[in-house]
């Protein structure tokens, strides 16, 4: 049946009425989606943000000293009886379970060495620089390793200088491998042993060669007193070889090298606190006793 011009725009206005709201409805869906979106994205940028803030803690992957000392010793080693100023530079890893660093000491009086040409005295200021690392397996156990780089005098006794050179008779590097151990909170047990016989770490033979000592050195370190900012330890360390008589820091056999007393404290300056050590230091085995003062700058 054929349709009416009436019905005919009736038909197309339904159709364009149809249309219109379709269309409307679409662009009113797209506005909706659109909104949508930017709202997801508004609260992810601000989720994200927040996550970030969150995350920013007082981690510092790196960490600096220094140290003011009227001398320096070590393992009961007077290794410079004048005042030093010490440094380190190291690096921490987040979870604090290694340090790589370096240590560097050097003093503002000299010593005297023999130079080995003329047989003369030869003044020599003390000079170091160690490297070591250090691994926690936990709070009460670590594995410690530490090249000890003392120059001090090598070229006016009349050696060439080698950083590197670890051989047994030049006398200044050596690489000592340790373990501490804490029994408690108080007390600290600790293992030192020298590796590959440097800085003359032997035994001269009958037929002129070198054994390597290995000298191994023991410290039990603990706490007794503690009050407010200050605290006591005592300590008591000693060495020995199983290959040879002779050790690292004894001329006969092995002995007690290192006993004393260390006491801590805060000395306040203003807002500033300034950790300082007196470390009384008495080696049976060299007849040495010593007061070291160790104050912590930064």
């Amino acid at each position: 049946m054929k349709r009416t011009t009436l019905e005919s725009q009736e038909n197309s206005q339904s159709v364009y009425h149809l249309l219109s709201k379709t269309k409307a409805q679409k662009t009113a869906g797209q506005s909706i989606a659109t909104t949508f979106i930017c709202m997801l994205l508004f609260f992810g940028l601000n989720l994200v943000s927040a996550q970030s803030e969150s995350m920013k803690d007082d981690y510092k992957a790196f960490n600096a000293s220094g140290h003011l000392k009227n001398m320096h010793t070590w393992h009961g080693f007077v290794v410079h009886p004048g005042a030093v100023f010490a440094t380190s530079l190291e690096y921490n890893t987040r979870d604090s379970k290694f340090t790589f660093g370096v240590w560097g000491g050097a003093s503002f009086t000299s010593t005297d060495v023999v130079n080995q040409d003329t047989g003369a005295n030869v003044s020599a200021n003390y000079k170091e620089f160690s490297i070591y690392t250090v691994y926690r397996f936990s709070d009460s156990f670590f594995l410690e390793a530490v090249s000890h780089n003392n120059y001090t005098g090598v070229e006016e006794r009349g050696d060439q200088l080698h950083y590197w050179s670890y051989d047994k008779t030049q006398g200044y590097n050596f690489v000592d491998v340790n373990l501490g151990y804490n029994i408690s909170p108080n007390t600290l047990l600790y293992l030192a042993t020298i590796v590959g016989g440097g800085s003359g770490d032997y035994e001269v033979q009958t037929d002129g060669s070198l054994k390597n000592s290995w000298t191994h050195y023991f410290e039990v370190k603990s706490k007794v007193w503690e009050k407010e900012d200050a605290k006591l330890s005592l300590f008591a360390g000693g060495a020995w070889s199983f290959t040879t008589d002779k050790t690292f820091y004894t001329e006969g056999a092995g002995n007690l090298i290192n006993v004393g007393a260390v006491f801590g404290k805060n000395i306040n300056l203003g807002n500033y606190k300034m950790p300082i050590e007196v470390t009384a230091m008495w080696n049976p085995e060299k007849e040495i006793t010593v007061l070291q003062l160790d104050i912590t700058l930064f």
